[in-house]
This record gives structure tokens, sequence and C-alpha cells, in this order.
């Protein structure tokens, strides 16, 4: 039986069937009905433009996971090497705070910074703890060359999270929201599409059979899931 999409379906989930679905239409011979290829015309570009959105929301959920990691590893340097100001070794001592008085420069709270200010203070830190008079103090303390690097992974990661958030953001203007495009995209495929295929499965089986019991299938294995995930839900409430 060809079922609808189940309106409960989240919008990843409207987007993955609905791509599921254009890529088994495109792999028919079926472009010969101009009635077909006019309903899925009006999907494509909704789908492009829901995917293109779900990645936007994707980049930025990125971005501040990458944010959090940096933070953890400024924070790491922090208290690591604050600690061998105490050590009873006053080579180790005087190094931890030669170290210190740079790291003092900038401070813990650059991490509750906005994200370029703490990038730019960051990258800084990063320039003068790579000075060459340093270096004997850095290595003089176990683990404090291993946690520099740390923090220059994790700022070099975030931003190049941040240049993929920048480059969808600028495509913003572009895109619709993701929830109106899955209403859109549902209203196309349960009214039309769907209604369509019912019809000519029934006239022209030999035709329509293949695609219309693999779009079944795909739809069906979707819902399955969001009811799956329902129920879980309801339990666990």
């Amino acid at each position: 039986m060809l079922e609808k999409i189940s309106a409960q379906s989240r919008t990843t989930e409207v987007d993955t069937v609905t791509t599921q679905i254009i890529a088994a239409y495109q792999s028919t011979s079926l472009n010969s009905d101009s009635n077909l290829v006019s309903i899925v015309n009006l999907i494509l570009p909704l789908s492009t433009s829901l995917n293109q959105s779900i990645n936007r929301i994707k980049s930025d959920s990125k971005l501040e996971e990458e944010d959090e990691l940096r933070d953890d590893a400024v924070r790491s340097f922090n208290y690591m090497v604050m600690g061998y100001t105490y050590n009873p070794d006053e080579g180790i001592k005087n190094a931890a705070n030669q170290i210190m008085s740079i790291f003092n420069k900038y401070g813990l709270q650059m991490v509750n910074e906005s994200y370029a200010t703490e990038t730019s203070l960051l990258n800084s830190l990063l320039a003068d703890l790579a000075k060459p008079e340093l270096k004997q103090h850095i290595t003089l303390l176990p683990g404090v060359t291993e946690s520099i690097a740390k923090i220059e992974s994790t700022q070099n990661s975030f931003e190049a999270s941040q240049l993929a958030y920048n480059q969808n953001k600028a495509q913003e203007g572009t895109y619709k929201n993701a929830t109106t495009l899955k209403k859109q995209i549902l209203q196309l495929i349960n009214g039309k599409l769907i209604v369509y295929l019912r019809a000519m499965s029934i006239v022209n089986e030999a035709t329509y059979g293949d695609f219309v019991r693999t779009v079944a299938q795909m739809i069906a294995d979707n819902n399955e899931n969001v009811k799956k995930r329902l129920k879980k839900i309801t339990i666990e409430s």
C-alpha cells in the first residue's frame, strides 16, 4: 500500500525520504510522463532548499560545539600551568610563572567573549606562546606543549567551522524556513505525487508498478521509524 508521509516526520526525515524518492524517480524512464515530470519539478527545488536549510542549522550547531572544545582546551591549559606555579621546584615554578604572565595578558575570561573577539585573542596568545624565549619554559613543564597544541588544533577547527557557517549564512536570504519547506514538500508529495502514483499504478501497473513499490517502501520505512520514535517518547514521558 502506498501510504502518505507521516505529518509527524521530522524535518530531517522528510528531507531524507524526499531525496530518496527523487533519486528513485531519476533512475526510471518515467520522464516521458509530463504529468509526473511536472510534479517532480515542483518538489525538486523545495528539496534542495530544505537540504541547504538543514545544513545551515547543522553548521550553527557545529560552531557552538567547536567553540566549547576550544574553551575547554584554554581552561585546561590555564589550570595546568597554574598548578605548576605552586610546584616546590624553583625551576618549574619560575617557568610556570613566565608562561602565566603571558596568559594573564589575555585572561581566562576570553572564553566568555564573542566568537570574533575570542578568536583574535587566542591567535595573539598562540603567537606569544610560540616566541623563542618561551620555548625553554614550556618544554620544562610536562604536558604544556601538548596543551598548547590542543588549543591550536581546536582553534583551527573552530575557524574552519566558522568559515562554513559564514558561507551558509551568506546564502540565508535565499533560504526559506525549514519548517515551511517541510510543510510544502509534504503537501506536494502527499497531496499530488502519492495521489497520482496510486491512480497510475492501477491504470498502468506494468509501467509504474516498480517505482510505486519502491516509493511505498521508502515511505513505509520512514513512517515506521516515526512511530517507533513517538512510542519511545511516550514511554519515557
